[in-house]
């Protein structure tokens, strides 16, 4: 019910800058909802303090998503699997923002103040988010939890703690521009959440494109937060400062003070930092480390007797104390027949083509990569040029730069006697694609009659479902199969740092492919071909016999529409 009012007082009569608070919720459009009346003297006019505080809004939700979309970056970067880091962050985060928007109604009667500590906290918790998750990844490889392949428990703190810290924003600044002007409260709230939504976008649209290429992850986020402490603080001290006692306001200073000088600190040390976490994460014989448009690319060893590691994404793809073994049992079976024209699909390193090119009888190779940097870094490295034998720089290769769908889309039907696909791990979310019955249906069309398609499908014995899934998406493709793995015990993929050579060289001990062909592929050797140094007849037979006892009957195949492998 809405009480009478009394009449207002002429308008000369009305201090120019004093507003009540309503004590009615939605009739007098009053903020405070607590039965109470304050009064509030702004430095500004109405108008311009309503601008500021809309401003505000638009500020802290940039920085809010900014927070919420790093969190989903960097645990698809270092765990993989981008859908179920994404699934965790965004639905922990949503729920904790409702949590935080109920209790904030307890801070209502102090808005102003509630929101500067809020906006600290954010700002604190929100900007050393990435660096902490990094930190403890690369110190521990790790983000604890009683699952195996369950989400982190880490990152599921992190997600709760910024959710409710953002939630907690959104009923103190409705008190906040409730003080400053009273109006309806469906209008209010119209004004809040436009405000808010366009800001969202600004923050979602300035991650990818101008922290992250600009900045990196952890000194964009820094600077998120610092930006975000500078904003709540502004706000709070400049426009509400006669709603704050003086304790209040000398402990938001303080609290302030001490957020910006702990993130200006870390963006200051950010570079050491990285090194010393690289260093944790790959030992102390990191050489190289970049970022590209694509990944993160780290080569280690190669020093000292120390073996080569080329790492994508914190993930071991080659090592030099078992690459041969592996990149032996990839190429060779499918070079069993015609050859003369071969592509290769990933393969940016250089080794898949060196063996390829120890077929006398090719002609042609096509090597299809996504990144450009690995491209380059194997052409020139020292250490992987010689270890690839400097097979990119071979007049029959040619190599593009593109992704391996898009590609194959526009390739001509029956070009290649060979297609190689030596691809990422089919369960990190980006790869599943390049593991569909789609993306298979493409590599039939490229082959020419008689032609063989070999896959690279994973860890056999550790990860069966993923692996059997490919062979069941290659038959559903139209191919007829010849499963096999390289044996060795099970160890699977390492999805976080590899920590010692023990680590480095069980890696890539449990590989499993799968040779494919429009006629059941006989699995084995070319005996007039090159004779490998890892791989005969009698240890492919084995490594097909080993595979088919893993075998998972009855799994549906991965498509476009319904991916399989992404847990």
């Amino acid at each position: 019910m809405i009480e009478p009012q009394a009449p207002a007082p002429p308008r000369s009569a009305q201090p120019r800058d004093r507003l009540r608070d309503s004590d009615s919720g939605s009739g007098g459009g009053g903020g405070g909802g607590d039965g109470s009346c304050s009064s509030l003297r702004l430095p500004v006019r109405q108008g311009t303090g309503r601008f500021l505080v809309l401003a505000g809004v638009f500020v802290c939700a940039a920085c809010g998503l900014v927070y919420e979309l790093e969190l989903v970056a960097l645990a698809a970067y270092l765990m993989g699997d981008s859908v179920t880091q994404a699934s965790v962050v965004l639905s922990v985060m949503v729920f904790a923002m409702g949590i935080g928007s109920l209790a904030a109604k307890r801070l209502r009667r102090h808005a102003a103040a509630g929101f500067g500590a809020v906006e600290a906290a954010l700002a604190l918790v929100g900007g050393c988010s990435a660096m902490a998750l990094y930190a403890v990844f690369a110190w521990t490889g790790d983000w604890g939890g009683p699952w195996a392949h369950g989400p982190p428990v880490l990152l599921v703190v992190f997600s709760l703690a910024v959710g409710l810290l953002i939630g907690a924003e959104v009923p103190l600044l409705m008190e906040l521009i409730q003080r400053i002007r009273r109006q309806d409260a469906g209008g209010a709230v119209a004004d809040l959440f436009a405000a808010d939504y366009v800001g969202a976008l600004v923050g979602g649209l300035a991650f990818p494109f101008l922290l992250l290429p600009f900045l990196g992850q952890l000194t964009g986020t820094l600077i998120t937060g610092a930006v975000n402490t500078v904003v709540g603080g502004a706000l709070v001290l400049g426009l509400f400062r006669e709603d704050l006692t003086r304790r209040a306001r000398r402990l938001l200073i303080v609290a302030n003070l001490c957020v910006l000088t702990l993130l200006a600190s870390a963006t200051v040390l950010v570079d050491d930092f990285e090194r010393a976490a690289r260093h944790a994460m790959y030992g102390s014989d990191v050489r190289v480390a970049l970022r590209t448009d694509v990944q993160e690319v780290v080569l280690t060893g190669d020093r000292d007797g120390r073996s080569l590691g080329l790492f994508l994404d914190g993930r071991l793809r080659v090592s030099s104390r078992d690459e041969l073994r592996y990149h032996e049992a990839l190429v060779h079976p499918a070079m069993t027949g015609p050859h003369e024209r071969v592509l290769v699909l990933g393969g940016g390193d250089g080794l898949t083509v060196r063996e390829v090119l120890r077929h006398t009888g090719v002609r042609r190779v096509d090597v299809v990569e996504l990144d450009a940097d690995v491209v380059r870094l194997a052409r020139h490295d020292p250490a992987l040029s010689a270890l690839n034998g400097h097979a990119l720089d071979d007049p029959r290769v040619r190599v593009t730069t593109e992704d391996a769908f898009d590609w194959l889309r526009g390739a001509p039907p029956a070009a290649y006697d060979v297609v190689v696909s030596d691809l990422p791990h089919p369960e990190i979310t980006a790869s599943t694609k390049l593991y569909s019955q789609e993306f298979y249906g493409l590599a039939r069309r490229a082959l020419a009659p008689g032609g063989r398609l070999v896959v690279h499908a994973g860890p056999v014995t550790s990860r069966p479902e993923a692996y059997w899934t490919v062979e069941s998406t290659l038959r559903s493709a139209g191919f007829r199969t010849a499963p096999y793995g390289t044996g060795g015990r099970p160890a699977g993929l390492v999805t976080g740092p590899a920590r010692t050579p023990a680590d480095t060289t069980r890696a890539l001990r449990d590989r499993g492919f799968v040779l494919a062909a429009r006629t059941a592929p006989e699995l084995r050797l070319d005996p007039s071909g090159p004779r490998p140094r890892t791989l005969t007849d009698s240890s492919l037979a084995v490594g097909a016999r080993a595979a088919e006892r893993t075998r998972v009957p009855g799994l549906p195949p991965s498509t476009l529409i319904h991916p399989r492998y992404a847990r």
